[in-house]
């Protein structure tokens, strides 16, 4: 493959011609965008919080970003790739450092965060995201897929690509950040032709895991019972006598899926039953724009309301019209990712797109399905609408790489 020069990447800066911008994901990103806005405020009117306007603010440095990215041959991010995955592997070193993470790390018991003065802070695993995409389409391009040595080979490579930034968000420990990576990276295998053996023996894999998990929660549940310790105030005694690497919090969060009559309910299992009253309460039309009982009132915890459960207040609030509305525009994003990727010039520019767009749909997923019970606390953000700093700034980052994908596509080069 030709890469561009540098030269190369300044001058499409100046053969921008009309025409060449695909107007549909942006169009639904500016409508997820100001659902964002407009429920943020709503979250927090009761207490007059001004996460709105930070949002706001955030979204224009977003846009500028996007444009940006979207300006720049993508093929330009392959000569970069290693550097940029060796670049997003230092902090999320630095951020395990003692005292680092500041008063974040102390009050959350979490190393997720490197504090930036009056600029907020900065959450690596949110940049290891956009270096584990690159490096997987970097390793999947540039070497070959056919006999079984070539494909261990591949495999290799990218166990430790991929691993390496997976083990440092664990160690933060932060598993959300963690579980959307093997998605993005298997859907990218997929198109890349790997054998299917390889696929059965991933889910064989999983359901390994899931199972060791099961068993490890189940254990928990009787050693707390046996031993009439609290799930919720004797954290870690458990957590002591496993080796299976989860801490004894997301445990409580299996267990209030799982039984939720277990654990307190003004614990642990209050959130996600205060979602399900919000999301339940709304009806067809929903009460109104700043009218939801829930977070206003604070049944919905204000420290949650604004990011990781923000579709419950629209949920309420717009009813299942406002839902489907948004489920609508992010349908638009996703299902235009994948045609992208199917006009893309060359396999880098449809990894990119591809990977960017299942990375997008396990966030969607999880968000919704989590505040509607279908599936345990996670904490996972919904993009462009849940409040966040990194968060944003990488989803338009990404957006930006399908949207230079489409720009550069086959037909116009």
């Amino acid at each position: 493959m030709n890469l561009p020069s540098p030269t190369d990447t300044i001058s499409v800066f100046k053969t921008t011609t009309r025409g060449r911008w695909d107007a549909v994901t942006p169009v639904a990103l500016v409508g997820l965008s100001l659902f964002g806005v407009a429920f943020i405020y709503s979250a927090q009117l009761s207490i007059h919080g001004d996460y709105w306007v930070k949002q706001l603010v955030l979204l224009l440095a977003g846009a500028v970003l996007y444009a940006g990215v979207a300006l720049i041959d993508y093929r330009f991010w392959l000569s970069v790739a290693h550097w940029f995955y060796a670049a997003c592997l230092i902090p999320l070193v630095v951020v395990l450092i003692p005292g680092v993470g500041g008063a974040a790390a102390e009050k959350w018991g979490a190393s997720r965060w490197i504090p930036l003065g009056p600029l907020g802070t900065f959450q690596p695993s949110e940049t290891a995201k956009i270096a584990v995409l690159l490096m997987t389409a970097s390793i999947l391009i540039s070497n070959e897929i056919g006999t079984v040595r070539q494909s261990l080979g591949v495999l290799g490579k990218l166990a430790l690509a991929v691993g390496a930034p997976m083990f440092l968000i664990l160690l933060q420990p932060d598993l959300k950040s963690a579980i959307v990576l093997p998605p993005m990276v298997f859907s990218m295998l997929y198109v890349s032709k790997l054998s299917t053996r390889f696929f059965a023996a991933a889910l064989g894999a999983f359901l390994l895991i899931l199972g060791v998990v099961a068993v490890d929660t189940w254990s928990y549940k009787n050693f707390v019972e046996a031993h009439g310790y609290s799930y919720l105030s004797d954290q870690g005694k458990y957590q002591a006598t496993t080796w299976v690497p989860l801490h004894d919090y997301q445990r409580n969060r299996i267990i209030s899926f799982v039984w939720p009559d277990k654990i307190d309910p003004l614990g642990v299992g209050w959130n996600q039953r205060q979602s399900l009253i919000s999301v339940g309460s709304g009806g067809l039309a929903g009460k109104g724009w700043t009218e939801g009982t829930q977070a206003q009132l604070g049944y919905l915890p204000r420290s949650v309301a604004h990011n990781d459960f923000i579709f419950s207040v629209i949920a309420e609030e717009k009813g299942f019209l406002g839902s489907l509305t948004v489920l609508s525009l992010f349908g638009l994003v996703l299902f235009n990712g994948i045609r992208i990727a199917g006009l893309a010039r060359d396999r880098f520019g449809t990894l990119l797109a591809l990977g960017v767009t299942v990375l997008f749909a396990v966030h969607v997923f999880v968000n919704i399905a989590m505040t509607i019970g279908l599936v345990p606390i996670t904490g996972i953000p919904l993009p462009f609408i849940s409040y966040g700093g990194s968060f944003v700034l990488s989803c338009c980052l990404l957006q930006g790489l399908v949207q230079s994908v489409y720009r550069f596509r086959k037909d116009f080069i």
